[in-house]
Order: C-alpha cells, then sequence, then structure tokens
C-alpha cells in the first residue's frame, strides 16, 4: 500500500504532553466541558470548540467551528505548534501495563480507501461524519488520526526497532498512566526505506475511527472535485491524502464493548433466564462478579446477581460475522428478546467499554433500575441487565474486512487510545 509524508503542524516538545488531548468522541458534550477546564493548551478546546461556549449554545452552529480555527491559528502564532519545514514520517509508541505498541504515523491515499485497499468494518452515521467535515472545512486540517492496522510485515518491523533506539522527539506520561513516546523521520533515506517496505503490505484496516476516515475521504472527495471543475486538478495535493497511524496486528489489544440494557421490556426475571437458556446454557447465580474466559461465554449481571452464559454449539457459526459474541447476542438476545432493533439509534441500551471495568456495568444497571423505580415503571418493564463480552479478537476484525463485509455496532474498543493534537495534517 501507499504511504506518504506530510509536514506536520505539531506542538513544541516543551507543549506537548499539555497539548496531547483523547479522541473528541469519548466525551459527551458535559465531560468534553469538564475535561478543558484549566487546560487551556489542550488540543479539546479545538477537537470540541462548543466547550467555549455556554451549555445551550449550538454545539453545531457555525460560530462553533470557526472559533476550533480561531484557537488553532492562536497556538500556531504564539509557538505552541510548529510546523515542520519538510515533509516527514514519525514512529507513535504507547505503553499501558508494561504493554507497547508502535505506529507509524504517515497520510494515507483516499483513493486507497475507496479501493479497499483500506478495509472498514463498520457502517458510520452521516450525522456525525457531517460534524467532522465541517470541523476538517473550517480548521483547513485533519486533527484526529486514523487508527490503521495491517498484519506484520518482518521489514517494516526491523525498520522500526532501528529507528526507536534514537532519541525521542516526544516522551511522557499522560494522566492516565499511558506512556506517549514519538520519534521524528526526517532522512530521506529512511523515509523511501519505509515506504519501499510499505509497498509489501497488500492492505490496511480501519480499526478505530471509521467516522473521522469517512469524513476525511468525503472533504477529499469534494476538494478533489472543486479542483478538477476549475483544471487545477494535479493529483498531489494534500486533500488527497488523510492522517493515520499504521500498527502491525501483533501489538494491538482489543477490550470487550460490553452492553447495558435499561429493561427486559416487561418480562420477568425468571422468564427472561428461560428464553435466554434457548441460547446460552446458564449457570446458576452467583454474588461475586467475573470477566468471561474464552469466546462465546457471556457474563450476564441483573438484580445482584452474575450468571455465567456459554453459547449452544446450534447458535455459533463459521461465518465472520454470524459467529461473533456480539452478533449472537444482538441477533438472538438483544433484538427478539428485549426489542433493541437497532442499537445504534435505541435509547434503551448503553455501550462500556472494556476499560471501564465489571463496577461500571454494577452501577449503571443500579442508575437504570433507580431511574425506572422512581418513574413507577419498574415493575412493568422489569429489571435492567448488564452483558460482559469476551473481547473480540484482532484475527477476526481482519477476517470481517477481508470478506467484505460489516460487525455489528461497538464491537471493538481499543486501548490505549491514541491521542489528538500531536500530529495536524494541513489540506
Amino acid at each position: 500500500m501507499f504511504i506518504k509524508p506530510f509536514a506536520a503542524i505539531r506542538p513544541n516538545e516543551i507543549a506537548a504532553d499539555q497539548v496531547a488531548a483523547l479522541p473528541y468522541d469519548v466525551y459527551d458534550r458535559e465531560g468534553a466541558c469538564a475535561a478543558v477546564q484549566g487546560k487551556p493548551l489542550s488540543f479539546l478546546n479545538i477537537d470540541r470548540p462548543e466547550t467555549q461556549f455556554a451549555p445551550d449554545a449550538d454545539m453545531y452552529g457555525s460560530e462553533v467551528y470557526a472559533k476550533a480555527r480561531e484557537l488553532l491559528d492562536a497556538r500556531i502564532a504564539d509557538g505552541t505548534f510548529v510546523k515542520e519545514p519538510t515533509p516527514c514520517f514519525y514512529l507513535y509508541e504507547l505503553e499501558m501495563a508494561g504493554r507497547a505498541q508502535t505506529g507509524l504515523v504517515a497520510c494515507c491515499a483516499i483513493d486507497d480507501y475507496l479501493n479497499n485497499t483500506i478495509k472498514k468494518h463498520e457502517n458510520t452515521l452521516e450525522a456525525k461524519e457531517l460534524d467532522r467535515i465541517r470541523h476538517i472545512d473550517a480548521l483547513d486540517a485533519q486533527t484526529g488520526p486514523i487508527f490503521l492496522a495491517y498484519r506484520d510485515e518482518a521489514q517494516v518491523n526491523a525498520l522500526v526497532a532501528k529507528i526507536q533506539t534514537n532519541t525521542p522527539l516526544y516522551s511522557f506520561m499522560s494522566e492516565d498512566g499511558i506512556a506517549h513516546r514519538v520519534w521524528r523521520i526526517s532522512g530521506e533515506q529512511e523515509i523511501d526505506a519505509l515506504a519501499q517496505a510499505f509497498e509489501a503490505v497488500p492492505a490496511a484496516y480501519v480499526a478505530d475511527g471509521h467516522h473521522r476516515t469517512a469524513s476525511a475521504v468525503k472533504v477529499g472527495l469534494a476538494r478533489r472535485a472543486q479542483a478538477q471543475e476549475a483544471k487545477t486538478f494535479t493529483g498531489n495535493e494534500e486533500f488527497n491524502y488523510f492522517l493515520s497511524v499504521l500498527f502491525p496486528e501483533s501489538q494491538l489489544r482489543i477490550l470487550p464493548y460490553n452492553r447495558v440494557v435499561h429493561d427486559l421490556q416487561g418480562l420477568t426475571e425468571e422468564a427472561f433466564l428461560q428464553q435466554l437458556s434457548s441460547v446460552y446454557k446458564v449457570s446458576a447465580a452467583q454474588s461475586e462478579p467475573f470477566e468471561p474466559q474464552e469466546k462465546g461465554a457471556v457474563a450476564l449481571y441483573m438484580r445482584g446477581a452474575w450468571y455465567k452464559l456459554q453459547v449452544r454449539s446450534e447458535c455459533t457459526s463459521e461465518d465472520p460475522v454470524e459467529g461473533l459474541d456480539v452478533t449472537v447476542l444482538q441477533q438472538r438476545v438483544l433484538a427478539p428478546l428485549l426489542g433493541i432493533d437497532d442499537p445504534r439509534t435505541n435509547s434503551r441500551v448503553e455501550f462500556v467499554g472494556g476499560i471501564y471495568g465489571l463496577d461500571e456495568l454494577v452501577k449503571r444497571v443500579q442508575k437504570a433500575d433507580a431511574a425506572a423505580s422512581a418513574a413507577g415503571t419498574f415493575a412493568q418493564n422489569g429489571p435492567a441487565v448488564a452483558f460482559a463480552m469476551y473481547p473480540t479478537s484482532i484475527e477476526e476484525l481482519l477476517s470481517v474486512a477481508d470478506a467484505g463485509l460489516l460487525m455489528p455496532p461497538k464491537s471493538t474498543w481499543f486501548e490505549p487510545k491514541l491521542r489528538s493534537g500531536l500530529f495536524i495534517h494541513q489540506l
């Protein structure tokens, strides 16, 4: 596949740790506003510019996106951000609990996304795309790197290992205990060697950032059409490429993406467990929480008790999508038993990343039960329930994408999260 270096806008070495921020989409509005308090350099101020306005302001108003551009220009003017004089690659290493993963920061071609050299495994929502399209257009830049995976290539691994013996450009610890290190690759020989080594990589996969990718591609295509109409298009314009960090699949870790459903849609606990037994073997209740230890296992929490579920053999499949644990749960439990036909839009279901642990599932179930009791609907609709999943594997993800298929929403939760603001690709 094709990769190219770019002249990044990036924080100066002193400000990098203050600028680096979690991705815009891990926060709701209230959380984003809280996260930027006392942190004027945090890139979240630019990534979520509605944080600069009153809570009741339209977060999608044109003045909000204009504010993002104003803040970026101000940080460039005051030297917080600098621009590389020449195109570079970068290595970006994240270390969490002693486990490191190192990606190559580069630009990928929107045409490789369109021709399926860069493969996806999830659908996107148009409303979410539009927000990022407007953000990219306002800043004339891509600010959130796309998290791509690729199957290991020995020559790439060897080049990366050699570069990591050099002194890093950035090295800092974020508040959540993740170590971040960045190396700049500016030498012509190293750049050429990496670009050539990636020619042996047949495909890359969108691991995290489907909406950012789709938005970047749509902005690029719109600008391409304008340039073609003006007869100025060359194919070398920066809008033909999007900001990416490419990781070898062997280094990646996927955590489970758990589910909380606010009620049993009128079923009693006994009736629900009875119907559930046609899909899973249901163990006796226990008070101690536990995490699933194998594919096909689910931990169910309801009314203070935990049940181990093991999928029945007749409900499994060799199909890359039908065989996913999250598909079995969605198609055989959430939709037919609990009325969650479209998990992307149904307000009765919440998705909880595995990084938050089982305690978070208990809290959300208890919160839903308390809300239903206060509203007088508990007896009618039944208690809330949580499903702790066994994580989807990286090989399952690649197999689904290779087959040209799509996973159910919220199938994978990657940790650690890439920070935004360390690399900006100007269009």
